[in-house]
């Protein structure tokens, strides 16, 4: 089976850190958000992927350089022009002619593709999106169906209180050949606005499955941040990374970490390889990257420090993500 990961947005809403690094690049508990994406793409069978590139291009070919992830074909196409969510699929699947799964490369999700193709196949869809269930679904694309899972309408940002449906596109799909041959080339078009309102024209070809598996729109700092917890908690499944050893309940530590003994530690927390976590110090409810570095007496609390950072001797962080290489040393001591 094959995929197509739609990774070319600017991710302006997690600046600065997504001025030098796309955001499908930033780490979630130590690994790049897209890795887990294709791990779990993989999981069910995907056995290659097209990234459709737009951002920062060149940083996923260097990081996918041998253009492979594991057993995992890896394809690259650049939109020079945006091209819109169903412009960029017809333009990143070229010459691809079967089924296709469809991921947005900002959701990090456990949905069971499995069930979710099966479902697809049972009715004979031509498109099936999948759908998540949210407390507010104003900020999103709501999607009622019938009992079946037909596609009854599109509501694009709802107020509150006017939403037919707390479900909402979840932006993942699998879509039929048929599909990706409607979808004008090399035009700018959304799939969401424009592709699939027009498949309501025809009864029996769009159709949306709920799942009540975990679902989290990683591009604000907040959801960010959370997604980080979220992992360390285990809706992905543990251990967060494949090296981390939980050294107590909640407490993650990769190889080569240092942690002075009167340092407290407590989850959860993830310590990355060649981290040092000084004397005194107070570590709680956070992530720290290979190599970063925090202080003497210093408190880290609900905050991410990306590989490299450094926090100094008595400095003190809360809900801050603290950027590759960054130095937070306000004493001059770290």
């Amino acid at each position: 089976m094959k995929a197509v990961v739609l990774v070319g947005g600017a991710g302006t809403r997690l600046r600065p850190l997504t001025f030098s690094t796309p955001k499908p690049l930033l780490p979630i508990a130590n690994i790049p958000f897209l890795e887990r994406q294709l791990h779990w793409l993989a999981g069910y069978g995907v056995d290659e992927a097209v990234l459709s590139l737009g951002y920062l291009p060149e940083a996923f070919l260097e990081h996918f350089s041998d253009e492979r992830f594991g057993d995992m074909k890896l394809r690259f196409v650049i939109e020079h022009e945006p091209l819109g969510t169903a412009g960029g699929i017809r333009f990143a699947a070229e010459g691809i002619n079967e089924r296709l799964v469809v991921c947005n490369g900002d959701v990090l999700t456990d949905l069971d593709l499995a069930e979710f193709v099966t479902f697809h196949e049972a009715r004979g869809a031509s498109a099936t999106i999948s759908l998540a269930r949210v407390e507010n679904p104003s900020a999103f694309g709501v999607v009622p169906t019938r009992s079946d899972g037909e596609v009854i309408a599109f509501v694009e940002k709802p107020p509150r209180d006017q939403a037919p449906t707390n479900w909402i596109n979840a932006g993942t799909y699998v879509l039929e050949p048929s599909v990706l041959s409607s979808i004008p080339p090399r035009l700018n078009v959304s799939i969401e606005r424009e592709t699939f309102p027009r498949m309501l024209e025809h009864p029996g070809q769009l159709y949306a499955m709920r799942s009540e598996g975990y679902w989290l729109d990683i591009g604000t700092p907040e959801k960010y941040f959370d997604a980080h917890l979220d992992v360390l908690a285990g809706q992905l499944g543990l251990p967060p990374t494949p090296t981390a050893k939980e050294q107590s309940p909640g407490v993650w530590v990769e190889p080569g970490a240092v942690v002075e003994d009167s340092a407290t530690l407590e989850g959860p927390v993830l310590i990355g390889a060649g981290a040092r976590v000084g004397a005194g110090a107070v570590v709680r409810r956070s992530v720290l990257g290979a190599g970063a570095v925090v202080g003497a007496g210093a408190i880290v609390h609900e905050s991410v420090l990306l590989e490299g950072a450094r926090l100094g001797d008595r400095e003190s962080l809360d809900r801050v993500v603290l950027g590759d290489d960054v130095r937070l040393d306000v004493g001059g001591a770290a």
